[in-house]
């Protein structure tokens, strides 16, 4: 192996003057990396006689901090930030990073006390205020699990409370809190100490939200159109006794519910609902049902009600009861028959275009009742019964409720409460003939299961009318609906019907193709949970429609991968490279960390040889002034690697005359080896025993599916919009061998913290059914809470550096993740690897990824 090649006496020289104020010998080294910060670092030493002055290594570090982030800096306000370290008022890189941001803004005299304030100077919090801004913070953002630790960490030391708290006191009181919540962390085994480098991702499949939307959280839930709803047992009911009955019943908790249609699979504008509803519940320490609005049997699968649970639950939230409309179709039928009774409904036989006639037709006409309204109480009752008994067919005979055809709500116009129905129902099977309407069935469901707040969309504003009539004309208690605007995101479509259109004519693949906003296609191209939860709180609840580009969605994504997820070497399109002055044998491992301002995802060890590949698209043949990569006779840096390289030939294919492989030097002795390149590019290695490169079998790029923002706009159809370019695959891709481990581990994390959430939530299950008296579903078809739901190969993300984010799509075959602790995660016999792009580098947006 060829030695590394030691730096010049002056390198050498300046590295000892740093050492002498204290620094270590690899931070010295760090710190005379860099020409122009070395200089400002020895001109600090030298102006302000430091050599000799017996410093700490803290202010070392932080003398070293500010050479580096001082260059626009006057002499006289770097001094004055150089005294504020050495007479101790900033302690930490972060305050040197505020007092420099502070000092290009204000020149000497300063104010002392502005200074300090903006610095965090003087600082003071208690371990006991700790714990309680963590406490709040965590039941806030709703977090569920030990993968969020270093995300909760984050957002708690940027938020205004703790931005100057001691890290590591902040890091202690979020893991007790973590342990007294979620239980003792589970650690795996340990392989030796240089196995311990290697830290798990934080990142998993069953993550809630990171620090944005954390910090949004509390105002979310707090003020605005959420912070102004009515308290418990605040909404007016009929009778006194009504709201004491209910209050009773929910001891004074807030209960919300999600009640989805399982006709089909959810889509990002259900985020909304789910945090709003969920997360409203969580945060005033409530309860929220998954209420399956399962009143239309024709259009209901099983695979819905399935894919329903599993999505609330990969989004962060455990539903406290699981119900369905249809536990209440014996008490609706009552209710509908009691309505009768009341001579508040009526059994109407008029068709579709008599219905609309009655109402005014076309041109919004007078209004008339219809024949059918004021027929004795009694004829009534007995022809529901020949609806029920099976007697009329669909069309025939409906149940309407006698409401006010006066009102300008078109909403109050004799709504339908019951219609024939020739259809079996996936619980009830055959026992129905009728099935209940939205209209009736909605309100009813929540007035018993006493929902407190009862929060949907706008477009129920008009429907709230008779949902307080039904349930003042039945005298049960009246919940209190609330309506907040939508989600909408442009660009895209999310109508069940058109979805459907586009997978069986062959445009996507299914339901999860990458390129649809259903949430489980979301899920499948790798957008983890908590982003989505991030995007959705940092819009907040009003009562206006949200419609955003989709373009700001994969923003909110990028933003958020960018703390939490490593960072690995990765050449999409590889170009061989031979390092001639280097021998055959020669190896270096590299250790480097997968991220450089997130320690806690730990190091990654990787192979320098020989035979390198960089990207295709970092060479040129022909130079340019404003061209910074690789080209015949020009040096470029290899990103984290110890010495840049200089291409010196190449070689081309004989027929196509395209360039195959690249001759280069390594820039390991004279002054070409301490300078440094104007750009760095991303490359791996060629080694065999360590497994390097990994090679990816087929890297997916995904590009909007439409082609402008309105689809549904384009004629014929939304077809027509079609981007017939929203699928780009590339086949050989490399990424660095460190992949295995992180995949390993990410994987291992994500099952660990399943497995916790799960029972956790099964044991709350068995809690509640047992202190309520309701079914534990343990026998029928209702979907179960189990560990798989929340474990997929999408937890597995990475960025590939200076790429784009991936993540592993669930077609790849890794055995090595499935093997235990004890056995090295590598390349395995019938692996096959397949790499989705999450999102684009914002910075690369004119690269091919």
């Amino acid at each position: 192996m060829a030695p590394k090649a030691a730096p010049s006496a002056e390198i050498a020289e300046i590295i000892e003057l740093f050492k002498s104020i204290g620094l270590t010998q690899s931070k010295a080294a760090e710190a005379a990396k860099s020409p122009k910060s070395a200089t400002t670092l020895k001109d600090i030493i030298d102006r302000y006689g430091l050599v000799g002055r017996n410093l700490e290594e803290k202010q070392a570090v932080l003398l070293a901090a500010l050479a580096v982030q001082s260059s626009k800096l006057a002499e006289a306000e770097r001094g004055y930030a150089v005294s504020a370290i050495l007479d101790g008022r900033l302690k930490s890189t972060d305050q040197v990073s505020a007092a420099v941001k502070y000092l290009e803004s204000h020149t000497l005299p300063i104010d002392q006390a502005e200074f300090d304030n903006e610095c965090g100077v003087g600082f003071t919090i208690t371990p006991a205020e700790i714990a309680t801004h963590v406490a709040n913070y965590i039941t806030s953002a709703a977090v569920s699990g030990w993968a969020n630790l270093g995300q909760v960490i984050g957002g708690l030391r940027s938020s205004p409370e703790l931005r100057w708290a001691n890290a590591l006191e902040v890091k202690n009181a979020v893991e007790a809190a973590f342990t007294e919540r979620f239980g003792a962390k589970e650690t795996a085994k340990s392989k030796g100490k240089e196995q311990k480098k290697e830290v798990p991702p934080k990142q998993s499949a069953a993550s809630v939200p990171a620090e944005p939307a954390a910090s949004t959280s509390k105002s979310v839930f707090a003020e605005g159109f959420l912070g102004r709803l009515h308290k418990v047992g605040e909404n007016a009911q009929i009778h006194p006794h009504l709201r004491e009955q209910h209050l009773r019943a929910t001891g004074g908790l807030v209960h919300t519910r999600f009640p989805p249609e399982p006709n089909g699979f959810l889509h990002i504008g259900h985020s909304k609902a789910i945090f709003v509803n969920f997360g409203y519940a969580a945060y005033h320490g409530g309860r929220c049902y998954l209420r399956f609005d399962d009143t239309n049997p024709e259009a209901e699968e099983g695979r819905f009600f399935e894919s329903i649970l599993e999505t609330v639950r990969w989004l962060g939230y455990e539903p406290w009861k699981i119900t369905y409309s249809s536990d209440y179709f014996d008490k609706l039928y009552e209710l509908a028959k009691e309505l009768i009774r009341r001579d508040k409904g009526y059994v109407c036989h008029c068709t579709a275009e008599e219905i609309h006639a009655n109402r005014g037709g076309e041109e919004r006409g007078p209004r008339k009742a219809c024949v059918h309204r004021n027929r004795p109480i009694s004829e009534s009752l007995a022809e529901f019964q020949k609806m029920h008994d099976g007697h009329y067919k669909p069309g025939e005979a409906i149940l309407r409720m006698k409401q006010d055809l006066e009102s300008g709500n078109t909403m109050m116009w004799d709504l339908v409460a019951y219609r024939v129905l020739d259809a079996p129902h996936h619980r009830t099977h055959d026992k129905w003939k009728i099935y209940p309407t939205y209209d009736f069935t909605h309100c009813l469901c929540d007035s018993f299961e006493n929902i407190t707040h009862s929060l949907c969309t706008t477009e129920f504003i008009a429907s709230r009318e008779s949902y307080e009539w039904l349930c003042d004309a039945l005298e049960v208690y009246k919940p209190k609906q609330s309506e907040y605007g939508r989600l909408n995101v442009t660009g895209t479509i999310m109508s069940k019907r058109k979805i459907l259109q586009l997978v069986k004519e062959g445009y996507v693949k299914d339901w999860d193709d990458p390129r649809l906003y259903t949430l489980i296609a979301l899920r499948r191209r790798g957008v983890p949970p908590g982003a989505i939860l991030s995007f959705v709180g940092s819009l907040g609840v009003s009562t206006a429609a949200s419609n955003i580009q989709a373009i700001r969605f994969e923003q909110s994504v990028r933003q958020y991968l960018e703390g939490s997820v490593p960072r690995l070497l990765m050449v999409l399109r590889p170009l061989k490279v031979t390092l001639e002055n280097l021998p055959e044998d020669y190896l270096l491992i590299l250790e480097k960390p997968l991220h450089p301002k997130v320690p806690e995802l730990g190091m990654s060890k990787v192979p320098f040889t020989r035979t390198i590949y960089i990207d295709a698209d970092d060479f040129r043949l022909e130079d340019s002034k404003d061209y910074f990569r690789l080209a015949p006779g020009k040096t470029v840096g290899l990103f984290q690697a110890p010495h840049p390289i200089t291409c010196t030939s190449y070689k081309t294919h004989p027929e196509t005359g395209e360039v195959v492989e690249l001759i280069c030097r390594v820039e390991n002795e004279g002054p070409a080896s301490t300078k440094k390149p104007k750009a760095f590019i991303q490359w791996v290695a060629e080694h065999a025993p360590s497994g390097s490169p990994v090679h990816v079998a087929e890297t997916r790029i995904f590009h909007q599916l439409f082609k402008s923002e309105n689809p549904s706009a384009a004629t014929p159809d939304f077809k027509a919009d079609i981007n017939p370019n929203s699928l780009d695959t590339i086949q050989g891709s490399m990424i660095e061998v460190g992949f295995w481990p992180l995949a390993k581990q990410a994987y291992l994390a994500a099952k660990n913290e399943s497995k916790a959430r799960t029972e956790k939530a099964l044991k709350a299950n068995a809690e509640t059914a047992a202190s309520s008296g309701t079914p534990t579903h343990e026998d029928d078809d209702t979907p179960k809470a189990t560990s798989e739901q929340l474990v997929g190969l999408e937890c597995i993300r990475f960025q590939g550096l200076r790429v784009a984010y991936f993540a592993v799509d669930k077609e790849s075959k890794l055995g090595s993740i499935n093997e235990s602790d004890a056995i090295e995660p590598g390349l395995r016999a019938g692996d096959v690897l397949i790499l989705n792009r999450i999102v684009s580098l914002k910075e690369d947006a004119g690269k091919a990824a």
